[in-house]
C-alpha cells in the first residue's frame, strides 16, 4: 500500500537530542514540545518518501508498563500509536525492556500484511538487523534516520546504517524546533524558622609578647575588668523542645523562643499550637467539582508540560481561581516560604503525576520540590493584589 510509516525508539531519539542539546544523554535535560515533533516527523517522512502518513508509532518504557503524563499526552494526537516495554531496575541503574521486541514486531507485522511501501526507523539498536532484512524481502523500502551526534560521530549500530536502503542525518536545526535545554537553576536556599545571630567580631592579629615593666603591670592591675560580654543565644533543635515539654513544669511548656514551624516533608505533623491564619484555607480538592476534576485532567494531558515550576504554577492557577471571595490568600506571606501541610502536600501528590517520580526512588528531588514551590509562589505573587505587602501589615489587618 503506497503509504509509510513511522517506528520512533524514543530512547534514542531524546537521548541524542539531549546529547547534542545538553551535553548529556539524560532526557530529563530537555523540554521538548511533543506536538511540534510529531509534526516534524510527519512533515519529514511525508518530503522523504513521497507518501502519506499512515501512522507513527512511538515505542518506549515506563515502570510498570504505566503511561506517563508524556505518553497520555502523545497517544491522543492524530496518527500517533504509543507502544511501552517496561522500565526496570537492574544493577542500580534504570534499563528498558521489551522496546526493540516491540519494534521488531511492528516492524515484521506491517511488512507482511503490506500495509506500508516505506518505513521510516528513528533509532540506532542494532537488535533490529533482522527485522529490517525481513522488511526489505516482503518488498518495504527502509528509510533510517539518525540524530545529529555531538560528538561527530555515528551514534547508530554500522551494521544496520548497512542494511538500510536510505539514511538521513537530522542536523541541530531540525532538533531546536522541538526541544530546548531545561535551565538549571540553583536550588532556594532553606530559610531555617530561627534567630540570626550576630556575626562574630573580626579576630584581632597576634601580637608577640614583650615583658611589660613592673609599673605598666600594677597601673593595668588598678584598672577595673570591663563586664563580660553575654554568651551567644544556642537555639535549641525541635528534639531539645519536645524534651522540654515532656519533663519541664506546665508553666515552663509555653516558653517564649524560637518559634517552630513544622515543614511538610513526609513524617512531620501540624502543630496545632504554631497554626496561622493561612492553615485555614481550604484546599484545592476541597474547591474543585466533579465537572472541574474532568477538566483538569484533560487540560494535565493535553497542555501542561510537567516542568515543575510549571506544575507549581498550574496547581496555584487553579487553587487561586476557586477560592471564595471570602477567602484571603494573601495571608500565606505571613509565612512565606512556607505552604500549609495539608496544601503543600496536595501540591507535591499533583506533581508526582507527572513523573517526577520517576528514576528517583518514589521521591521528588529537593531541586524539583523547590522549582515546585517556587512556581506556586511565582503564580501567587503574580495575581494577589497584596503580595508585596509585608507580613507585619498583614497580620496587622
Amino acid at each position: 500500500m503506497d503509504r509509510c510509516v513511522v517506528l520512533v525508539d524514543a530512547g534514542y531519539l531524546l537521548g541524542a537530542a539531549a546529547s547534542l542539546l545538553a551535553g548529556e544523554p539524560g532526557r530529563s535535560r530537555i523540554a521538548v514540545d511533543h506536538p511540534v515533533l510529531i509534526g516534524a516527523l510527519r512533515e519529514r517522512a511525508e518530503e522523504e518518501t513521497g507518501l502519506p502518513l499512515l501512522r507513527i508509532y512511538w515505542f518506549d518504557a515506563a515502570v510498570d508498563r504505566r503511561p506517563a503524563p508524556e505518553h497520555r499526552r502523545l497517544r491522543v494526537l492524530p496518527r500517533v500509536t504509543v507502544r511501552l516495554g517496561a522500565l526496570t531496575r537492574a544493577e542500580g541503574r534504570w534499563v528498558q525492556k521489551g522496546v526493540d521486541a516491540a519494534m521488531h514486531a511492528e516492524l515484521s507485522e506491517l511488512a507482511r500484511n503490506h500495509a506500508c511501501a516505506d518505513v521510516v526507523l528513528v533509532t540506532g539498536d542494532g537488535d533490529l538487523l533482522p527485522g529490517v532484512a525481513s522488511a526489505k524481502e516482503h518488498g518495504v523500502a527502509v528509510h533510517l534516520w539518525a540524530l545529529e551526534a555531538a560528538d561527530g560521530d555515528f551514534n547508530q549500530s554500522e551494521e544496520l546504517v548497512g542494511e538500510a536502503d536510505e539514511r538521513r542525518v537530522l542536523d541541530r536545526q531540525w532538533i531546536e524546533r522541538w526541544a530546548r535545554p531545561k535551565e538549571t537553576a540553583e536550588p532556594v536556599p532553606r530559610v531555617l524558622p530561627v534567630a540570626v545571630l550576630p556575626a562574630a567580631a573580626p579576630r584581632p592579629r597576634p601580637v608577640p609578647l614583650v615583658p611589660a615593666p613592673a609599673a605598666a603591670v600594677a597601673a593595668a592591675a588598678a584598672v577595673p575588668a570591663p563586664a563580660r560580654s553575654a554568651p551567644l543565644r544556642v537555639i535549641p533543635t525541635p528534639k531539645d523542645l519536645a524534651g522540654r515539654a515532656a519533663t519541664g513544669p506546665p508553666a515552663a511548656a509555653v516558653s517564649v523562643g524560637p518559634v517552630l514551624r513544622w515543614s511538610s516533608d513526609r513524617g512531620w505533623v501540624d502543630r496545632a499550637d504554631g497554626a496561622t491564619a493561612a492553615d485555614a484555607l481550604p484546599t484545592l480538592d476541597r474547591l474543585t467539582t466533579s465537572a472541574q476534576r474532568w477538566a483538569d485532567r484533560e487540560e494535565d494531558i493535553t497542555s501542561v508540560g510537567g516542568d515543575p515550576q510549571e506544575v507549581g504554577q498550574v496547581f496555584a492557577r487553579r487553587w487561586l481561581d476557586r477560592l471564595a471571595a471570602a477567602e484571603r490568600p494573601e495571608l500565606l506571606w505571613t509565612d512565606h516560604p512556607r505552604i500549609p501541610h495539608r496544601l503543600d502536600g496536595e501540591l507535591l501528590r499533583y506533581a508526582a503525576r507527572f513523573g517526577l517520580l520517576a528514576h528517583k526512588e518514589d521521591q521528588i528531588d529537593e531541586q524539583d520540590r523547590y522549582a515546585i514551590r517556587e512556581g506556586f509562589w511565582k503564580e501567587l505573587a503574580a495575581r494577589v493584589p497584596d503580595a508585596r505587602r509585608t507580613p507585619e501589615a498583614l497580620r496587622e489587618d
